[in-house]
């Protein structure tokens, strides 16, 4: 891949305004792209933008939980760089929120949502690899657990979009494909922060891995690109989802614990998100902002774009 297209990518995502969760998984994807000065000061921003209450990149409506922690792997790294006071004041609040102080059930799984006792399905790659990169193993581990038994529509082996667990009712059952690419993200990330001792959960999340992959990959169409709900042919096409089962894949085989048979579903929705990237460098055609109810264009589509192609580069040696 030309390097210009990448870095053009990059530009565009920059340019563009950014909620919490799309600050912190930008910052992630400058940190694995080796971007790392980039991702600090994406994850300094995070933190001028700190709540009280510790949670990051606040910018607009407060509702947000688990949201404000997807920049939590670039401030700890930003930490661990700059031995900075401020980054390292702003890492322990946002610590005392995801661990003490935001809404939970009684089982101690967060909410999404300040105000709704909700699980959503972003929540996968929100919180639980801030938590893993903080060395609370089990503790992101316990939330997977959680959203995992939730949200799985056991007959689809994909996962719903959200839940009331105070209602005890979806508020969208849905296959969302970006929803369950969230999932797929989060828990590769985590499982490649488990210590070694840890097999069986690294096991685990293998096998919640490969059940999502294995039920989503029917639905991926001849152009690489899957529906925004994916067993709904009339949903709209998109590839942000191709792009984060990608990266998945990518990442999975690379690292050794995911079969090679995946890679052709992997390659082909990579290209078909490549297609979509214009002059610019904006990836178009991804579930897209402000409300993710139409292709268009959005930051995760960016950040998605540049994570795929990292993962894909260390796969490709």
């Amino acid at each position: 891949m030309p390097v210009q297209l990448l870095q053009k990518v990059k530009n565009a995502a920059l340019a563009m305004q950014r909620y919490s969760w799309e600050q912190g998984v930008l910052a992630q994807a400058f940190l694995e792209s080796g971007d790392e000065d980039c991702a600090i000061l994406l994850a300094v921003e995070g933190a001028n933008r700190q709540l009280a209450d510790g949670r990051c990149a606040h910018i607009g409506d407060p509702g947000a939980v688990t949201d404000p922690c997807a920049i939590g792997e670039a401030l700890l790294f930003a930490c661990e760089e700059t031995g900075a006071l401020s980054l390292m004041e702003a890492k322990e609040k946002l610590l005392k929120w995801a661990m003490l102080d935001a809404p939970r059930s009684k089982e101690g799984i967060v909410y999404h949502l300040v105000h709704q006792q909700e699980f959503w399905v972003d929540s996968f790659y929100m919180l639980p690899p801030f938590l893993a990169r903080a060395g609370l193993y089990e503790e992101a581990m316990k939330q997977i657990r959680g959203y995992w038994n939730a949200l799985l529509d056991g007959e689809k082996h994909l996962l719903s979009h959200r839940f009331h667990e105070g209602e005890n009712r979806f508020i969208r059952k849905d296959v969302w494909g970006v929803g369950n690419g969230w999932a797929l993200a989060g828990m590769a990330r985590v499982r490649a922060l488990l210590p070694d001792h840890m097999q069986a959960e690294k096991a685990e999340l293998t096998e919640k891995i490969c059940l999502l992959l294995d039920a989503a990959l029917p639905f991926q169409m001849d152009n690489g690109m899957f529906h925004d709900v994916l067993d709904d042919p009339a949903a709209f096409p998109e590839v942000n989802f191709g792009q984060m089962l990608s990266y998945t894949v990518f990442r999975g085989v690379q690292e050794g614990w995911l079969d090679k048979k995946y890679l052709p579903a992997a390659h082909l929705a990579r290209q078909a998100a490549h297609a979509q990237v214009d002059r610019f460098g904006l990836v178009r055609n991804v579930c897209g902002m402000p409300d993710f109810d139409r292709p268009f264009v959005a930051v995760e589509g960016q950040a998605f774009f540049i994570l795929m192609e990292s993962a894909w580069k260390k796969l490709m040696g």
